[in-house]
C-alpha cells in the first residue's frame, strides 16, 4: 500500500486551497458547491447541480474547466434532443461510399449536461455507458473517452411541465448530488454589483492533470480503519429494508422504497478519503463520513409518498441515521 508523505500532503492541500481561491474570484460563497466539485473531480466522480436559475451553476462549471485547463464542452439537453447529439453517430460519406464517425460532445474532459431532466429517458441513458464505463459505443465499436472524464450535470428543481425526471439507474451514477442553495444578503450585494460580468475575471489555471493526478494518487494511500469501513457500511444498510435496527425502523424505513446499493458504500469512502486531504489529514474520520454523507446518499434513496405526505426528505432521513448511529 502507497504512504503519503507529508510533503505530498501539503502540496495536495495547497492544490485544493489554490482551487478554492480561483473559483472564489468569479462564484461568490457557494462553498459546499465548490468543495464537492473539487471533491468529485479528485475522487473520479459525477455531479448532479440542483439549484432554480440564476444560482452560478453554469458559472461554477465553466470556471472549474478554465481553472484546470481540461477540455470542456456544455450540452444544452432540450425535449428534442437525440442521443446522438450526444454520443455521436455514422455518417455516410457519398464521395468514399463509406460510413465515418462524426463524435459527439460527450468527447472531452469536462461535459457540461445542461439542464439534463429537459430530455426523454432515451437521451439521458445515453450518458449511462459513457459515465459508467468511460466509453461510447457508436455502430459496431467501441470508444475511450478522454482521462479524465467528468460530467456535471444540472437540473431545476421547481419545473415539471416538460422536464423528465431521472432514472434511479442514472441518479446512481453520479458519485454526488449537491443542492445549490440562495446567496446570504451580503453574498447577494456582491453578485449585483458585478452586474453579471464575473465570467470575466481572469483566473489562473492551478489545477491541471498533473495536480489532479498528484490528488488521486494521495487519496489512494489514504488510510482507513475497519472500524471506519464497518462505519460506512452501518451507515448504507439503514438505509434498507433488512436493516439491523428495528427500534428506529418506524422513524426512516417507513419512508423509504428502496435504500442505497453498494456503489454508495464504495461513493462514501472515496469522498471521505478526499474529506481528509481538504482536512491536511492522511487517515479518515468518522467526521469526514459524516461531513459527506447527504451529498452521497441523497439522491440514491428512492422515498415513498408517505414521506412526501409527511414532507420528509432525504436529507432528513439520513441526519436521523447519522444521530442514532453509534460512532466508533
Amino acid at each position: 500500500m502507497n504512504v503519503i508523505t507529508k510533503i505530498e500532503l501539503d502540496e495536495c492541500f495547497n492544490y485544493i486551497k489554490s482551487a478554492r481561491e480561483e473559483v472564489g474570484n468569479r462564484v461568490v460563497g457557494q462553498r459546499d458547491v465548490v468543495d464537492g466539485i473539487i471533491m468529485a473531480l479528485i475522487a473520479g466522480g459525477h455531479v448532479l447541480l440542483e439549484g432554480v436559475p440564476g444560482l452560478a451553476k453554469t458559472l461554477a462549471v465553466k470556471t472549474f474547466a478554465d481553472i484546470s485547463g481540461l477540455e470542456y464542452k456544455r450540452i444544452q439537453f432540450t425535449p428534442d434532443l437525440l442521443p446522438a447529439d450526444v454520443t455521436g453517430t455514422l455518417i455516410y460519406e457519398q464521395s468514399t461510399g463509406r460510413f465515418n464517425v462524426r463524435k459527439g460532445p460527450v468527447f472531452a474532459n469536462l461535459v457540461l449536461a445542461d439542464e439534463i431532466n429537459r430530455a426523454p429517458a432515451k437521451v439521458q441513458s445515453a450518458l449511462l455507458e459513457a459515465m459508467a464505463e468511460q466509453q461510447v459505443t457508436i455502430g459496431e465499436n467501441t470508444y475511450k473517452l478522454s482521462d479524465p472524464f467528468f460530467v456535471l450535470a444540472t437540473q431545476n428543481p421547481i419545473e415539471q411541465e416538460g422536464t423528465y425526471s431521472l432514472p434511479e439507474a442514472e441518479l446512481d451514477r453520479f458519485l454526488l448530488k449537491l443542492v445549490v442553495h440562495y446567496p446570504t444578503p451580503e453574498e447577494e450585494i456582491q453578485i449585483v454589483k458585478s452586474e453579471g460580468r464575473a465570467e470575466r475575471i481572469p483566473v489562473n489555471k492551478v489545477f491541471n492533470s498533473y495536480a489532479l493526478q498528484k490528488c488521486r494518487n494521495a487519496v489512494d494511500a489514504v488510510t482507513v480503519d475497519d472500524k471506519m469501513l464497518a462505519y460506512i457500511v452501518s451507515i448504507v444498510n439503514a438505509t434498507r429494508a433488512n436493516s439491523v435496527q428495528p427500534n428506529r425502523k418506524n422513524d426512516i424505513q417507513r419512508y423509504i422504497a428502496f435504500g442505497a446499493s453498494p456503489r454508495a458504500g464504495i461513493a462514501l469512502l472515496r469522498c471521505a478519503k478526499v474529506h481528509a486531504l481538504f482536512e491536511n489529514r492522511s487517515f479518515v474520520l468518522a467526521e469526514d463520513i459524516q461531513s459527506v454523507a447527504k451529498q452521497v446518499l441523497r439522491h440514491r434513496l428512492v422515498l415513498n409518498y408517505e414521506a412526501a405526505a409527511d414532507n420528509v426528505t432525504a436529507d432528513d432521513l439520513i441526519e436521523k441515521i447519522i444521530d442514532f448511529m453509534p460512532v466508533p
